[in-house]
């Protein structure tokens, strides 16, 4: 088994990033807390089972900003603009990604990356051909090279494709560059959802014939 894409030193930069700012943002996070509980019944946050370095398996965290049961009603896993099971504060949050914030405790756990590939299910991982596993070379990440290119607005495979790209491009500068790209792509607020372009659009496979996560 190979070590992640970036090895100790994207390790490190990883911890010196992410340590000071959950320190930093635990005030903000326990406040977004507090307005989460308010605003619906159920917990602050949302715990789901995604598929990250080597196609290992963790449990990704971040504040809930949906209905709980979200996934049983509707249309599952995909989420639009206007969907109703979004609630007040979640439209708030997911329109600044602070509800990603939590996810710094996955980087500091060491599932995640600061930046790297959006981690998704194991559904959707057992579709992608031998190619496309190569995706899972480096720790999933809070954001990325696809989410600076267009984020949930361009289908999966498309995404795919350019985190492939950012396994074999990866470098210390290329990650600090995404990083400064994030903040003018939060900023703006453009493409958090997946639109009329977006969402998954992996064909069916023979499940046999693909390894699965572990």
């Amino acid at each position: 088994m190979t070590d992640a894409v970036g090895g100790r030193a994207k390790r490190f930069v990883d911890l010196a990033i992410a340590i000071p700012a959950f320190v930093l943002t635990s005030p903000v996070m326990f406040g977004i807390a507090l307005w989460v509980r308010r605003d619906s019944p159920g917990s602050a946050i949302f715990r789901q089972e995604r598929v990250g370095l080597h196609g290992r398996t963790f449990q990704l965290v971040k504040f809930r900003t949906m209905v709980v049961g979200a996934q049983q009603i509707g249309p599952g896993l995909s989420v639009d603009r206007d969907d109703s099971r979004i609630t007040r504060a979640g439209g708030t949050l997911r329109r600044l990604s602070f509800d990603e914030l939590p996810q710094l405790w996955n980087v500091i756990r060491g599932d995640m990356s600061i930046v790297g590939p959006r981690p998704t299910v194991a559904d959707q991982v057992v579709r992608y051909t031998d190619a496309q596993r190569r995706r899972l070379e480096a720790r999933p990440g809070i954001t990325g090279l696809a989410q600076v290119r267009g984020r949930a607005s361009i289908p999966w495979s498309q995404r795919i494709a350019i985190d492939i790209e950012y396994v074999d491009r990866w470098s210390i500068r290329l990650d600090l560059s995404i990083l400064l790209r994030t903040v003018w792509v939060v900023l703006r607020r453009d493409d958090t959802y997946r639109g009329d372009t977006g969402g998954f659009d992996l064909p069916p496979i023979d499940v046999e014939d693909v390894p699965s996560p572990k």
